[in-house]
């Protein structure tokens, strides 16, 4: 019997073992694929987002986030340079904050693998230029925040992907002026927030001016665009500013050759077009050209054109409705006038015609 049982003792541990190893493996594998796609340790994972804000963090932890993460924050850090894939591996990020950090240049691909942001938050770096390339592929993104920088422009090109846009912050900045023709694919913006950079109120802000008139009239919102220059406007409001300000404006650029610096006007194609020559299809665009634009007008100088227009013709109409009511009271009081006076010269003549008797006789002897 003990013969008959040792072999028995001996299987048993083989499966044992063999369990054991099993059980190892799999808890080696699991903890690869929790590294792969965990939490980052100095980061605090709740439900969909991932907070690793106010860590005193130097650069961006290896990210290998969860299929369900949504938001990642990273504000209040000490980040001063990102490198190119920084976000490569995070691409159902809806929601990134990198604000109050010390941010001063931004790689040109850095948010291209983020497709499905919506909102994303750079306020309060030290962000001076932007690539016209950096928000491309961002067509769902639906808020931006670039306020409390030190952005002097807005490159062309740097909102051309974003037309679903509804709300852009560029407060507290060093703008001076902005290009008309960098916010018009923003053809769902609602909010735009200006406040707090020292505007130049001359002709380089003349055609912001019109499309922001035009945000406006579509029901858009807009704060405060304070100028600071010239002298007798600072302070002054841009949207009060009337358009009539401008039209020296016209004059400096016909002076000019038509554009500014001088430069040649675009053809259709997009390359410059010597004036006098015949049009070139299929140009490829040229660097030095001025693309011509449409000039456009005032759409609150065209509302108030109209609404004068409307109340002088009223007064008009009125004057001629009372005048014509005056000459017919008047018609028809000489009209009875008359009437009674016809009615009173035959009796008149009556009584000249009976006279007095005596002065008949007087008259007869005589």
């Amino acid at each position: 019997m003990q013969l008959l049982a040792v072999p028995s003792k001996r299987r048993q541990g083989g499966r044992t073992q063999s369990s054991r190893a099993l059980l190892w493996f799999l808890c080696v594998l699991a903890g690869v694929l929790g590294r792969g796609s965990g939490c980052p340790s100095v980061c605090i994972c709740n439900g969909t987002d991932v907070d690793c804000s106010g860590r005193g963090l130097l650069y961006v932890p290896t990210l290998n986030l969860p299929p369900s993460s949504r938001a990642l924050l990273l504000a209040n850090n000490r980040l001063s340079t990102l490198p190119a894939d920084a976000f490569s591996n995070s691409t159902s990020l809806e929601l990134l904050d990198l604000s109050n950090n010390f941010l001063d240049n931004l790689p040109a691909t850095l948010f291209h693998d983020l497709a499905n942001l919506t909102e994303l938050v750079l306020r309060n770096n030290s962000l001076t230029v932007l690539d016209r390339d950096l928000f491309q592929g961002l067509t769902q993104l639906r808020r931006l925040d670039l306020s409390l920088n030190g952005l002097s422009a807005v490159p062309l090109g740097l909102l051309d992907d974003l037309s679903g846009l509804t709300r852009l912050s560029l407060a507290a900045n060093r703008l001076h002026a902005l290009e008309r023709a960098a916010f018009e694919p923003l053809a769902n913006l609602q909010y735009l927030h200006l406040g707090g950079n020292p505007w130049e109120c001359d002709c380089n802000l003349r055609d912001f001016k019109h499309w922001i008139e035009w945000l406006l009239y579509r029901g858009g919102r807009l704060d405060a665009v304070e100028c600071t220059l010239p002298k007798d406007l600072r302070g002054r409001d841009i949207r009060g500013v009337p358009v009539e300000m401008f039209n020296y404006c016209l004059q400096l650029e016909d002076e000019n050759g038509g554009s500014k610096g001088g430069s040649p006007p675009c053809s259709r194609g997009g390359a410059a077009q010597p004036s006098g020559s015949p049009p070139v299809a299929d140009t490829a665009p040229a660097p030095d050209c001025v693309r011509q634009r449409y000039r456009p007008v005032s759409v609150r100088r065209a509302i108030g054109t109209v609404v004068i227009a409307g109340v002088v013709c009223g007064i008009v109409c009125i004057m001629m409705v009372a005048a014509a009511a005056y000459g017919c009271i008047y018609a028809s009081l000489m009209a009875k006038y008359q009437r009674e006076l016809k009615k009173r010269q035959p009796l008149m003549g009556d009584g000249d015609a009976d006279g007095d008797p005596e002065e008949k006789q007087i008259s007869s002897v005589a």
